[in-house]
């Protein structure tokens, strides 16, 4: 059993990175796109038709990806001065509901990510001649690492291994 306890935060770090790798190509790719747009606009007097798309498909890729490694690096947003100044049972009660919420917030994206990806699948997208859905898969990805790693987080408030 201990084991599984020591390999479960290993197995989520290597998640994350991965997850921050893939960010990071993804806006690296994002940015090639969008040069060769500008480049054939100015200089070829002809712009990729599919250059937009794309983009926008990695953007939202990257985005998402980089947000769920933020909540497991605590790269986001937070109110750390009411955390630091509240009396410890009170600090710690705020943790808790703050992973909570994320972790609904994960499962919430999960829900709905799947429901858009499905409502659309059968619908392609013009240009690219995939299904629509793809464009809404990003969100049911995002979800399940957002959900997984504040449920770290909130094991680790839970069990005081956490500051």
């Amino acid at each position: 059993m201990s084991s599984i306890v020591n390999a479960v935060p290993a197995l989520l770090r290597r998640l994350s990175t991965a997850s921050l790798w893939a960010a990071g190509l993804g806006l690296v790719a994002m940015t090639v796109v969008v040069f060769w747009q500008i480049v054939g606009r100015y200089v070829f007097n002809s712009t990729p038709a599919w250059a937009e798309q794309v983009a926008l498909f990695l953007m939202s890729w990257f985005i998402i990806l980089g947000a769920a490694t933020g909540v497991r690096e605590r790269d986001h947003l937070g109110f750390e001065i009411g955390l630091a100044y509240a009396p410890r049972p009170i600090a710690f009660a705020m943790k808790i509901v703050t992973e909570v919420l994320v972790l609904g917030f994960g499962l919430a994206m999960v829900w709905y990510g799947i429901e858009l990806a499905a409502g659309t699948w059968s619908a392609p997208m013009p240009i690219l001649g995939i299904a629509q859905g793809w464009g809404y898969v990003p969100i049911a990805v995002g979800g399940v690492l957002i959900a997984l790693f504040s449920l770290e987080k909130l094991v680790l408030v839970l069990t005081r291994q956490e500051a």
